[in-house]
Parts: structure tokens; C-alpha cells; sequence
């Protein structure tokens, strides 16, 4: 029976991130594989009848092949109790991505090893520096043409600018890669078998062995010599605390699709990445190893489960044990609960729990009292973690029901879509939810809102796009009655379902006048929930 800080002590929760189509998804569920969390991984494309990514669970991901939620998913390996965060990797999904990178305690950067560092690395990487979070890169698709190995850390140290560490080292690629040489055990892993394997097949050899020619070529082993030579000469020093403050990131090379280096980069990365993180609160650190109860809401999910029309809100428990039926306070309602089904996830699967610690990530049914950036604590210790930022839409359109019988399905639908951060929703002061105005990061983001609308909630829409490109959220004026302002004909005043004033922009020409005509106004690009 462990104790509760041998618990805290095995958990390891992290996310992974990468620009789409870069080997993300793959990646996880072989983890997930190794991890005996599932017993023959899914092809994330294919054919109608292939199997789909168990982290793709809802019905349009499926249809388009990418992840456009991100997903939860517990397993054990090695002692260690791990919580993976499987995030968008598409761009227009990426304030879901922002979120969940506030749930976690260090990333898993993956790169294709052809095209290396891409426009959405870049910005999720930025995200991870921001929070001082470790940052392990895994080099995905060697067993395709890929680009010279040191050009790729270059670009990795010039364009993200964070330093690197090779913890191993390819052996060719494409039809020609062989495996891996570790450069902390000078042993070479030469790796044979095929990806349908759960295991794949690996030979240890060291570079003197006689055996090595022919396990990877003469002239694999003349390049590997020389690779060995100039990394001894002049890569940078291991050093755990740099790694664990985000200044170095550890590199790996394989192939998540055949299986090579994920299980010697899965090893490894759990000695590095650090257990549970202390977080901030307002005026104090908070502790993982406290003894009292902490959480914050991270994401919201409705309709996982289409028999029960659910609304599941994941936590983050930052601090000390949860326990089933424990009495706890959700400070924003400043009120006292109990949470009787907390669950585990695996995606959409779950499992009701008694008992979760620090670094864990539970699903708790929401009647519609939870909102992302809220702290559930224990009674006695009363906290409160800093929201997360709510991000500026992009786009915005016009939306009502066609069918008049629909409304209250319309309403369910745009408020609990809405709640869950996939959209932005707003309305002109006094009027009602006939129809809003849905603002979004990225365009496909519509796709998914109407997808989900017809199949979720039975409601077909009509949607009208709007000129505008700027939201502000306003500030330096009282928020209980409604702001006289001297804005412009193509300026609208709007408000968010919170009743929060706002204003839309067609031009940043527009935002200035507005500063410039109203005196005491101040406008903001987020809002902190």
C-alpha cells in the first residue's frame, strides 16, 4: 500500500504537441500500447473500416483524420502512473491546445523528421516557454527520407531558441534507418520487426562490436563513426535542472509508426520529466505534496457520452488526494459539494474512481455549474489559481436556428458549445438568444460547431459571416450598465454569455478612434475567466 506522496511522487502528466500531421496522434497511442492501455494501436487514416485513434473519439475526427479536441487518457508503465493530454494539432483548434498545456507538467514536442520545425510548433512551443514547462522533442518519421540529423537540432536551437540534447542518435533513415545509437550507454539498439508488433524486436550492440557491420550496413557504420565524433566534440552537457526549467530539450529519433525508439524514448523520458509541479495561487504556492485538496477546470465536454447527453469537466488536481464523495468548494459559486462519479478517461471510455492524486486528471459530471479556470479545493484551505486567459476569435458569424419549434435546442447547444471554449458567444445588449454572434480562432472551427449542432443537438443553423476582425474586451468603465461610447457606424457593442461588455472591430483604424474618442476607456485582447 503506498502512501500518498509515493503516489504524487509516480505521476507523470504531460502533453503532446505538434504541428498536424507530424506523427502526434500515432505517437500517443504507441505509448499507449507499450503501456497495456490498449491492445493493437489504430490507424488514424485510412480506409472506412479502419480502425481509428482511440484518442479520436469524436464522430468528425473520425470522419477528417485530426484530432479537433483534445483527449485524456491514464495508464501505468514502469512504476509510474502516467496522464497523457493529446492535443489538437490543426491550428484553428489551438486555444483548446493553450488550455490543456495548463494542465500539464511537460511536453512532448514531435517533429517530422522530413520537414522539421513547423508554423504550430512554433506557437505551441512559445506556450511551453511561457510556463517554464520541460520540453522533450521526439524527431517522428525516420523510417522515411529525412533531413540531415544535426540540421535538425540547429533549426530546433535557432528558430525555437531552446537548447539541445541528443539522448540518442539515428542510424540512416527511410527504407535505410537501422536504429538508434544511445549516447549515455555508447550501446546501439539496431531494431528489426514490423509495426503491426506490440514489441519490436531490438538488438544491443556496441560500436566495436564485429557484429555491427552487419547488422547496419559498412556504410552506416562509417557515417555512424563520424557522427559519434563530432557529437562527443561538440553537443551540449546533460544537465537535469536545465531540462526540468525548459531551458534544454531532450532528442529523440524513431518512427512512432513502426514502433522504432518509442519504447527506449518512453523509458527515458519518465526518468527525466518531473513529478507533479508546484502551482501558483493567489498569494501563495501551492504544493503538490500539501496535504489538502486542490483542482482547477481545465476543459469541458458535453455530450461524450450521446446515450446520456453528459457534460464531463476535467480537472487538474494540483495538490494533496481526492477522494469519492469527499466534500470539497468550488469557489467561484462559493459552494460546497460533493463530486459522488469522479472517473478516469481513456478518451471517451470511463472508469469511476475512490481515490486520485496530485497530477492526476479526473472527469467529473457538470450540471452546468463549472466554467474553464475554476478552483475546487478542500473547505479548510480556501485558493484560488489564476484563470486562463481566454484568446481573441478571428472570425466571426451571425448565427440563428432555421427551424422557429428549435429554440431551445439552439440555446442548449450555442451556451454548452460555447461553455466549453470551442466557440465564442456573443449578443447585443438586450436582446435575447434568437440568434449570436459565434466568434472562433480559426475557421474550421464553424465546421465542427455546425457538425455538432446537427448531430449532438438536432438543430440545423444558418450562418451569416460578419466583417469583423478584432475583438476588445472593454475595461476602465463600470460593467453593471451599459457603456456610452462614441464608436463608429462598423463598430459593434456586444456582450459575452457572462455579460461582460465587448466591442467589434472591422479595422485596428477603428480601435484607435475609439481610444482616442472616449476617455477612461481601455481595451483588452483576452479575457481571464
Amino acid at each position: 500500500m503506498r502512501t500518498t506522496e509515493e503516489e504524487i511522487r509516480r505521476r507523470r502528466t504531460f502533453a503532446i504537441i505538434s504541428h498536424p500531421d507530424a506523427g502526434k496522434t500515432t505517437l500517443t497511442e504507441k505509448l499507449l500500447l507499450y503501456g497495456g492501455a490498449i491492445a493493437m494501436a489504430g490507424a488514424v487514416k485510412g480506409k472506412k473500416n479502419a480502425r481509428h485513434a482511440v484518442s479520436d473519439w469524436m464522430e468528425i475526427e473520425k470522419q477528417r483524420g485530426i484530432s479537433v479536441t483534445s483527449s485524456v487518457m491514464q495508464f501505468e508503465y514502469d512504476g509510474c502512473c502516467i496522464n497523457i493530454l493529446d492535443t489538437p494539432g490543426h491550428q484553428d483548434f489551438s486555444e483548446d491546445t493553450y488550455r490543456t498545456l495548463m494542465a500539464a507538467d511537460a511536453a512532448i514536442m514531435v517533429i517530422d523528421a522530413a520537414k522539421g520545425v513547423e508554423p504550430q510548433t512554433r506557437k505551441l512551443f512559445h506556450v511551453c516557454v511561457m510556463r517554464h514547462i520541460p520540453i522533450f522533442t521526439f524527431i517522428n518519421k525516420m523510417d522515411r527520407e529525412a533531413r540531415n540529423p544535426f540540421d535538425l537540432l540547429d533549426q530546433i536551437e535557432n528558430e525555437l531558441g531552446i537548447k539541445t540534447y541528443a539522448v540518442n542518435w539515428p542510424i540512416g533513415c527511410g527504407k535505410d534507418f537501422r536504429g538508434v545509437f544511445d549516447l549515455e550507454t555508447r550501446h546501439i539498439l539496431s531494431f528489426e520487426g514490423d509495426s503491426g508488433a506490440h514489441t519490436v524486436s531490438q538488438t544491443e550492440v556496441t560500436p566495436d562490436d564485429p557484429a555491427l557491420e552487419s547488422l547496419i550496413g559498412k556504410d552506416n557504420r562509417a557515417q555512424l563513426a563520424e557522427d559519434i565524433e563530432l557529437l562527443d566534440g561538440a553537443s551540449e552537457e546533460f544537465d537535469l535542472d536545465a531540462i526540468q526549467s525548459g531551458a534544454l530539450s531532450p532528442v529523440f529519433f524513431g518512427s512512432a509508426l513502426t514502433n522504432f525508439g518509442v519504447e527506449p524514448f518512453l523509458k527515458r523520458f519518465l526518468e527525466l520529466t518531473p513529478p507533479p509541479l508546484a502551482r501558483q495561487a493567489a498569494g501563495e504556492t501551492v504544493d503538490p505534496f500539501a496535504p489538502d485538496f486542490s483542482a482547477f477546470v481545465f476543459k469541458i465536454q458535453a455530450n461524450m457520452n450521446k446515450a446520456h447527453r453528459d457534460r464531463v469537466t476535467f480537472l487538474r488536481i494540483v495538490s494533496g488526494k481526492f477522494t469519492r464523495d469527499m466534500e470539497v468548494l468550488h469557489v467561484q459559486g462559493d459552494k460546497k459539494m460533493r463530486l459522488s462519479q469522479p472517473q478516469m478517461m481513456m478518451a471517451e471510455n470511463r472508469e469511476v474512481i475512490d481515490e486520485a492524486f496530485a497530477g492526476d486528471i479526473i472527469g467529473v459530471f457538470d450540471p452546468g455549474l463549472f466554467s474553464i479556470g475554476d478552483t475546487i479545493c478542500a473547505p479548510s484551505h480556501r485558493l484560488t489559481f489564476a484563470g486562463i486567459p481566454t484568446f481573441a476569435p478571428e472570425h466571426f458569424a451571425r448565427v440563428r436556428h432555421k427551424d422557429t419549434m428549435k429554440r431551445k435546442q439552439f440555446v442548449k447547444g450555442v451556451m454548452q458549445i460555447a461553455q466549453e471554449g470551442a466557440i465564442q458567444i456573443f449578443h447585443e445588449p438586450e436582446t435575447g438568444m434568437e440568434e449570436v454572434i459565434v466568434g472562433v480562432v480559426g475557421v474550421l472551427q464553424f465546421e465542427v460547431f455546425e457538425h455538432r449542432m446537427r448531430t449532438e443537438y438536432n438543430v440545423e443553423i444558418i450562418r451569416e459571416p460578419l466583417s469583423y476582425q478584432y475583438i476588445r474586451w472593454i475595461d476602465g468603465i463600470p460593467a453593471d450598465k451599459k457603456p456610452e461610447l462614441n464608436i463608429t457606424e462598423d463598430t459593434k457593442l456586444v456582450q459575452d454569455f457572462r455579460d461582460q461588455y465587448l466591442l467589434l472591430f472591422t479595422s485596428e483604424w477603428n480601435i484607435r478612434w475609439a481610444l482616442e474618442r472616449n476617455e477612461g476607456l481601455e481595451l483588452r485582447d483576452f479575457s481571464n475567466n
